[in-house]
């Protein structure tokens, strides 16, 4: 909320949003936008979209939020008592969402033993978009992301890959190759699918520069423009 409050959107929340999957990585900020959105006066349920398991997560979620829930409708902040709500659901691949000119697309990915991961591409009438969530390669993605204008895309170094020095960290490479793309892998994707822009996000860069990543990538073999993403940067 904060960041959405920096990049002067409404802090009153969107009109919808979207989860790739249920890892707390990507959960955490989830009852900060659902209740810090209320306090700042929304004023109707919110639409929320993801993989089957999120309505448990947010049924917990209000759960455990209960009593401060009461306290600001009861006592003096007088919340409105239903718009604290949202309407979860929980998508199938296909079209997930089309309103107002904006159609959203889930496409499954492949990420670890998750057994719901997905990624989303948004179609408006102008650009278009591909978000891979956490994903290590796969077909479904590249199909999904057929002239593409922006792809973004998690990503880790294949230079820096090695076991860790702590519990478990010895499955450490195993782990990244089952869970995620590295930099080379993530090269050959972008030549494939050909995009505008790649946007390298999620970054696991164990000790890897800006440069040693582009580095990966153009080993890949992808020529185009690719940038490291940052909160709050435009494209």
């Amino acid at each position: 909320m904060r960041r959405m409050n920096a990049a002067k959107l409404p802090i009153n929340g969107p009109e919808a949003t979207f989860i790739t999957h249920l890892h707390s990585d990507h959960t955490l900020g989830y009852s900060d936008l659902i209740l810090t959105s209320w306090i700042m006066r929304r004023v109707k349920p919110l639409q929320i979209y993801g993989p089957h398991g999120l309505q448990r997560m947010t049924d917990l979620m209000f759960d455990s939020f209960s009593e401060d829930i009461k306290v600001r409708i009861e006592g003096l902040e007088k919340e409105l008592p239903e718009a604290y709500k949202v309407n979860v659901h929980e998508i199938k691949p296909g079209v997930v969402y089309d309103s107002t000119g904006i159609k959203i697309t889930a496409f499954p990915v492949l990420h670890g033993n998750w057994k719901e991961a997905y990624g989303f591409r948004i179609d408006t009438p102008d650009h278009s978009i591909v978000i891979s969530g956490d994903t290590r390669p796969c077909k479904a993605l590249i199909e999904a992301s057929k002239n593409v204008d922006i792809l973004v895309h998690e990503v880790y170094s294949e230079k820096y890959l090695a076991p860790e020095k702590r519990p478990g960290g010895e499955f450490w490479p195993q782990y990244c190759r089952e869970f995620h793309t590295s930099d080379v892998e993530l090269g050959e994707i972008a030549k494939i699918i050909k995009p505008k822009l790649l946007v390298l996000t999620h970054i696991i860069r164990m000790g890897a520069t800006d440069e040693e990543l582009i580095e990966g990538i153009r080993k890949g073999g992808y020529k185009g423009k690719a940038v490291i993403g940052k909160d709050l940067d435009k494209y």
